[in-house]
């Protein structure tokens, strides 16, 4: 009998490889360049996903397809990956925000893995990973001292748009329709609550990306290095 979690446990194992093989003993949390690794089949599998079964966009909780399963799969295992790489490498305390919001997503997912509800829901949320391209790129800029390239005033500006189309407005739109569980003892319940702390920490996000890119002089004067979303 096949366990449902086979491919989330396979999906984690594939990213210890992949990262072995193409970084050698460098940190995923410290390259730029295994995050575009990853970013770039979520965001492009997401949108074919919803694509080939548009009704995960209404029927969030009872829609499903196998290519949004294994999606929800394949970044479950990229969280479960990620989580234990920043364990073993004794960055937990650098790395919180991380450690945070992956536990968050991965009881989320495992809904959607072991219930098999709310698959749509997972695949929406997922979306973020196309505002993760331009964040990413970003981020590299800045890490080359590239912030003063037409490139960079441009990707400011795309990266709101990327982030108001990809992260604020799924998460409103996931958001309202959890609302509607939250007077019953339901697993929807218990998502609207991780919902609810994600969008927290998403507007945090927000206002630290307004505030380094438009608002530089309100930036801290020290920042962490290894944060996604640095200053």
């Amino acid at each position: 009998v096949r366990w449902p979690g086979d491919p989330v446990w396979g999906a984690g194992t594939g990213f210890r490889v992949t990262i072995l093989i193409t970084l050698g003993q460098q940190r995923p949390w410290r390259s730029p360049d295994s995050v575009w690794k990853t970013t770039q089949p979520g965001a492009a599998q997401g949108n074919q996903s919803l694509w080939q079964t548009p009704e995960m966009l209404v029927e969030i909780e009872t829609a499903w397809s196998l290519s949004g399963y294994l999606l929800v799969c394949f970044s479950a295992g990229y969280f479960i990956h990620d989580t234990v790489d920043i364990v073993v490498s004794h960055q937990a305390r650098a790395s919180w925000e991380y450690l945070v919001h992956h536990v968050m997503a991965m009881g989320a997912f495992f809904s959607g893995i072991f219930w098999s509800s709310f698959v749509g829901g997972g695949v929406l949320t997922l979306l973020v990973e196309v505002s993760n391209i331009f964040l990413t790129i970003r981020m590299m800029m800045k890490i080359n001292n590239a912030q003063d390239l037409l490139l960079y005033r441009i990707n400011k500006y795309v990266n709101l748009v990327m982030y108001f189309l990809f992260r604020l407005a799924p998460q409103a739109y996931l958001t309202n329709f959890f609302l509607q569980y939250a007077g019953q003892r339901t697993l929807g319940t218990f998502l609207l609550g991780i919902l609810l702390m994600l969008d927290v920490m998403i507007l945090i996000y927000f206002s630290r990306l307004l505030r380094s890119d438009f608002c530089p002089g309100l930036v801290p004067g020290q920042q962490h290095k290894d944060k996604f979303l640095t200053e």
